[in-house]
């Protein structure tokens, strides 16, 4: 297969980055200050972190002890969020930050009464900090209350770090079917928080009889940031987990988080220098592989490959990124799910190269995103080689700008190669405010073949509480003309004791963004959503009744205009201890109109078209998912089509202090239908091994009778900085019924690792 990547491949993003270097040339270094010596400066404004310029950097080991550090004013004070949001930290809190020309610098000392009950969770990379005790902090660094770079660690020294866009926000509360709900270890790049991203940084953790501690070292050539500020945004917040207490530097209402950078504080005196840094990132990979179900391949298949990825900082915003005959073999393989509608699930995007800057690229969501990277290199759930390919992101003249080129091979089941250009330009305004468009366009070798997608979209701002979010778009096809427009306005109100939305969408039949997910299309979707918080002083920490309500209005053609699809009246209190652990009871009504007969997949059961319509029981427990022993729950028990179903899922976390974990969950659907009854069984265990937050050995083993295989993937893995290192990767899948026997293994060999070029 031929892989050498077009000259016209890179076009687009070269002759910008070409452009914007020219403009950067006029800009001037800005020398570093020197160290006055003087000894701890004076006490900053309140609301404002000061970081000092030191000649001597620390020894990043987790010991913060260096005389250094104390040239610079702490960070104290501390208040609640979470239990008792505005009174003082039930623990001090102590955080310093200091810079030189290479990075910016922080230690933190997290005293605690009680260090034996300290939690450290697991001892891996991007775990989810809210089940430990943890530091995280978010810069700010154009200090536009929007958008921001997160970088957090727990007593065990894990890099925890990730983006924001948009404040956190997803695009819009969305209640309808077609998503993944399903809490995972690694959530995608989707939405307003990217916790995929990997950033090149360090930090070291420890522990003694009065907390922990960390120190963090942040290399600038990390961070995005513009000439235009002399602060940024800042703030730290610090989880207490055996208090379930989340303490913040710069108070945020109980109803908000660590995402709302309107209520960060402000970080001044950092100076950072005006550099061009650029990286290579080559990986070599080895591998064997065998498919048992291609005739043709009697034996395992020997390849080694080579690739890798290029970038460099064309300003201190914007990043220009090359990739080559790119490869994802160390990628997290995704958890199988139960699927017995009639549309689409969604998977999130985890491949490195897509995942900076991804929240820029984010128009829709809310069951309607417009473009969605996991559409580019798979196909049917096969992966198609990635030829070549840039991306040009980052800020620019006050702008968000996201420029995106990829080509592709042909799949394995034959077909064209493909290439998808997508270009984002937003403008962040004030009080939580933008104003955007996006195209993304699909084309081939094939004359005729392509789609494109058109759109433009805005957010408002009102005060602290209300948000107005809307979009319009249309997709350009072949073959399909009329009713190729989509819009939806999402308004959204939020208080300490009130969560409110309301959602009118119109998605036309022939509206079709081939490179977005979108599980359903030609309809009007209607939504309504109030909660209201009560919390109690005794045993409940929070009580949290409320109501929905969603429907799918049809508006196809040779359907009743308005005919009901989907629609669910859901019903339910939430009831949270202060532990964490929750009990959510609820009944759901819910309708289900077929305008045509529908195969339920995997079961070979057709339900004749009708509406039907019924109640369902709904129940959720979760115990305290830092224990030891962890368990999760839900029960649907009720209608179903025409019949009923029994849902039951469950899942079952042992960890054994900070190196080991095990998960073993099952999900059980038992459904009488008068066209004939069957069953749907998931299962899975993971289990992982942690030497140390850089070397991991992990497994996930999955049963699935709806789709007739169990499979196994092994990854044992050993990082250097960014995601890079050593990884070692085998694959099993094993037919269970129908295509019993073996269908595929595999092993692959992977290294690969940054360079710093300048």
């Amino acid at each position: 297969m031929n892989r050498e990547p077009s000259p016209a491949l890179f076009r687009v993003p070269l002759l910008a980055a070409v452009a914007l270097s020219a403009s950067a040339t006029s800009i001037q270094a800005q020398d570093a200050p020197p160290s006055n010596g003087a000894g701890p400066p004076a006490e900053p404004e309140p609301g404002t972190a000061v970081a000092v310029w030191t000649s001597t950097p620390p020894v990043i080991d987790g010991v913060p002890g260096e005389a250094a550090w104390q040239e610079a004013p702490p960070l104290s004070d501390f208040v609640q969020r979470e239990p008792d949001d505005g009174q003082p930290a039930s623990e001090p809190t102590e955080l310093r930050i200091l810079f030189d020309q290479d990075a910016v610098y922080v230690a933190v000392w997290a005293y605690d009464s009680q260090p034996g009950a300290i939690v450290s969770g697991e001892s891996i990379r991007d775990f989810e900090v809210t089940d430990a005790d943890a530091v995280l902090m978010v810069f700010d660094t154009f200090n536009d209350q929007q958008n921001g770079f997160v970088f957090g660690t727990t007593p065990a020294g894990i890099e925890y770090d990730g983006q924001v866009a948009a404040q956190g926000s997803g695009g819009g509360f969305f209640l309808g079917g077609g998503g993944n709900t399903r809490r995972r270890f690694q959530a995608g790049a989707g939405g307003g928080f990217n916790k995929n991203w990997d950033g090149s940084w360090t930090v070291a953790a420890s522990q003694d009889d009065q907390g922990w501690y960390a120190e963090f070292r942040i290399p600038f050539s990390t961070l995005r940031y513009g000439s235009e500020t002399d602060a940024w945004g800042f703030n730290v917040s610090r989880r207490i987990r055996r208090l379930n207490e989340e303490d913040f530097w710069s108070a945020v209402p109980r109803e908000f988080g660590l995402y709302r950078l309107d209520f960060a504080g402000q970080l001044a005196g950092v100076t950072p220098p005006f550099r061009r840094a650029a990286t290579i990132t080559p990986y070599v990979l080895g591998s064997t592989v065998r498919d048992y179900q291609n005739d043709a391949q009697t034996s395992f298949e020997r390849d080694a490959e080579f690739g890798g990825e290029a970038k460099l900082q064309v300003t201190q915003g914007l990043t220009l990124d090359v990739t080559a005959n790119t490869d994802f073999a160390q990628v997290e393989v995704d958890d199988q799910q139960v699927n017995l509608t009639r549309f689409s699930l969604l998977f999130p995007e985890k491949r490195p190269f897509f995942l900076e800057n991804a929240g820029f690229f984010t128009v829709g969501a809310g069951g309607a995103d417009l473009f969605f990277s996991r559409r580019i290199g798979i196909s049917d759930g096969e992966p198609v080689p990635i030829k070549a390919g840039g991306r040009l992101s980052g800020r620019a003249a006050g702008l968000n700008l996201g420029l995106l080129h990829i080509r592709t091979g042909a799949p394995s089941g034959g077909g064209p190669e493909s290439h998808y250009s997508v270009a984002r330009l937003a403008k962040e305004l004030p009080n939580r405010s933008r104003v955007g468009g996006i195209f993304v366009d699909r084309g081939s070798d094939v004359d005729g073949d392509y789609n494109r997608t058109y759109a433009v979209d805005g957010r408002l701002g009102i005060g602290d509480q209300f948000t107005l979010t809307s979009f319009v778009a249309r997709t350009d096809t072949p073959g399909l003309d009329g009713a190729d427009l989509a819009w939806d306005a999402t308004a959204g109100w939020v208080s300490r004791n009130w969560r409110a939305n309301a959602t009118v969408r119109g998605i036309g039949e022939n509206f079709n963004p081939e490179v977005g997910f979108l599980p359903r299309r030609g309809h009007r979707y209607y939504q309504l959503f109030g909660m209201w918080y009560s919390r109690p002083k005794r045993f409940f920490r929070e009580i949290r009744p409320h109501v929905s309500y969603f429907t799918y209005r049809t508006e196809r053609n040779g359907v009743a205009r308005g005919f009901n699809e989907s629609s669910r009246w859901h019903i339910d209190s939430h009831w949270e201890w202060h532990s964490g652990m929750e009990l959510h009871s609820g009944a759901n009504y819910v309708t289900e109109g077929l305008y045509e007969p529908f195969e339920i997949p995997g079961t070979g059961v057709v339900v004749p078209a009708d509406t039907y319509a019924g109640w369902e029981s709904q129940v959720v427990f979760f115990t305290d998912r830092s224990r030891t022993l962890s368990f999760n729950s839900r029960f649907n028990w009720g209608r179903f089509l025409s019949g009923n179903r029994k849902s039951t899922s469950a899942d079952v976390t042992i960890r054994r202090g900070e190196r080991s974990s095990a998960t073993f969950r099952v999900a059980y659907n038992d459904v009488r239908l008068p066209q004939g009854d069957f069953t749907a069984t998931l299962a899975g265990v993971n289990l992982g091994y942690f030497f140390t937050p850089r070397i991991y050995l992990q497994s996930l083993v999955q049963y699935s009778d709806q789709v007739d295989q169990w499979s196994a993937n092994v990854r044992f893995g050993w990082l250097t900085t960014a995601g890079t290192g050593l990884f070692v990767v085998y694959n099993d899948v094993q037919g269970i019924g129908d295509m019993s026997g073996p269908v595929g293994r595999s092993v692959f060999v992977k290294f690969t690792r940054q360079i710093a070029l300048f």
